[in-house]
Formats: structure tokens, sequence, C-alpha cells
């Protein structure tokens, strides 16, 4: 199979080295920046350049560009897939893009799933990618309620053949809305944490708590405030519950009230251990 990648960053580098080294699959690569594209070539990561004549050759084409740019390639190109093909987006939100590019493809001779890998790294760009970036992972699909169910079992078979743990399928919208708690969220609390004038002092005082709080707040800060205003929605009903929970502590910090900050430091422990016994 020949497996077109648009995108040669973190993810799209990444499942370029995943396919080649997991798989016997022709990749095919893009990336505007052509610094990214030769060192994919070198390292044998891409057997060659994806333009827009092999992108007829390409039986799966994986679109991991941001969002807009995703939703644009995918519309414009819609003419050039091939009959038979699957087309995925690796898009970090779902609702938007699926709903951008919903008539492009409807009626086309390929298949649109949407796709978004629960991997990544504080750092961008080709020169960060992984080969193994995705082992243990999950892959979340949502494809449309008129999809085919084969071609939903061809691309989760291809995607746990590149190390993923598990392939979990739901809706563009309730992938947004979880995703807003799982991981936007927690890119914001990041951000905010690392804005305290003691960060500048943490040298010496610092272990694991701060280590994992502030690893996220190394990020492409153009990316994420696409990411955020896409699913601003969801998003800022989680940012707002939040604050009120943190707004209950600092009252109780405020009055001195031992009780109360002990019954939600416990309230906080047993969410955390039900959690963790239902999935274990």
């Amino acid at each position: 199979m020949t497996v077109g990648i648009v995108g040669l960053g973190l993810i799209g580098g990444s499942m370029a080295k995943a396919v080649k080294s997991r798989t016997d699959c022709r990749v095919l690569g893009f990336d505007r920046d052509a610094a990214s594209r030769d060192c994919a070539l070198r390292e044998g990561a891409c057997d060659g350049i994806l333009d827009s004549e092999s992108l007829g050759d390409c039986e799966l084409v994986l679109v991991a560009l941001w969002p807009g740019a995703a939703a644009d390639f995918i519309c414009e190109n819609a003419e050039r897939f091939a009959p038979g093909s699957l087309v995925s987006d690796l898009c970090g939100v779902k609702d938007y893009v699926c709903d951008r590019v919903r008539e492009s493809v409807a009626g086309r001779d390929f298949t649109f799933i949407g796709a978004h890998p629960m991997a990544g790294r504080e750092v961008s760009g080709y020169d960060s990618a992984l080969e193994n970036l995705f082992d243990g992972a999950s892959m979340l699909l949502t494809p449309f309620a008129d999809t085919p169910r084969g071609e939903v079992t061809r691309l989760t078979d291809f995607f746990l053949a590149l190390g993923f743990a598990q392939v979990v399928e739901t809706t563009p919208g309730e992938h947004d809305r979880v995703i807003a708690y799982t991981s936007q969220l927690a890119h914001i609390v990041s951000s905010a944490y690392v804005k305290s004038p003691t960060a500048e002092e943490h040298h010496g005082f610092s272990a694991g708590s701060y280590r994992d709080m502030t690893r996220v707040a190394r990020l492409n800060e153009e990316l994420w405030t696409e990411l955020f205003l896409e699913n601003r929605a969801p998003l800022k009903a989680e940012l707002d519950g939040l604050i009120a929970r943190l707004s209950d502590f600092s009252q109780a910090l405020g009055a001195n009230d031992a009780g109360t900050l002990c019954g939600l430091l416990r309230e906080g422990r047993e969410i955390k251990e039900r959690i963790d016994a239902e999935h274990d």
C-alpha cells in the first residue's frame, strides 16, 4: 500500500517513521519546509515526495496539518484522491474539521474518517518525530454515521499495526467535549501555573510534581490558540468549572477552615481512586 502523509512535523513525521518501520507500505510525504522533506527522505522515513499527481497513487492519505489547513487541503483535493482510498486528518479537534469537509467528501469515491492520535510531545517539528511515539497510545476515530464499516476496520487495523494499543470510535462532538478536559484544559493550566513568579525560584525545590505540571507549557502557542478557539465552548465550560473548584480551595484557606479543606482533598482522592480502579 502507498501511504501519503501531508505535513511532516511531530505527528506526521512520527507517522512516517512508524509506517516505514512497522509495515511494508511505501510512504510519500510532503511538508512546506524543504529541510523537513529532505531529512525525511535522507533518513528513509519517506520513499518520495507527495505532490498533486502522486496523491492519486495513494491508497491512504494522512493529513497532519493544523485544523484549518487540514480542512482546506481535503476540500481542495477532493477530486484528486484515488477511488477506493481512505483519507484521514490527524487533528486535535474533530467537529470543526468534520463539518468543514463533510460536503466536499460526500458522494466521492474515497472515504474520509477523522482521526486523532492521543500521543505527543512538548516539542514540535520533524526533528522531534519518533518511530515509537504511538506505542501503547489510543487512536480516536470519528467516522460519519454512513461510513462503511469495512473502511473503519481497515483504518483500525492499520493504526494497530503502528503500535497503538487501542482504537476508540466516537463522534466528533463527543471527542471535542472530552478532549477539552483531558488535553486542552491541561495545557491552559500548565501555562497559567508556570506564570507564577515563584517559578523563577524552583531550582532545588522541585521534583516530579513541578515537572508534570509545567511540561506542556512548552507548547506552540499559535497552534494551541487555533485548537482552543475551534473548541471554545466545551473548553470554556471545563475552564469555568475548574475556576469554581479552585475558588472552593481558596475560600477554605482564607477562612482557615481545616474541615472544608480536608473534605475537598478527600473528595479529590476518592474520585481519583475510583476512576483508577474502574480502569485497571
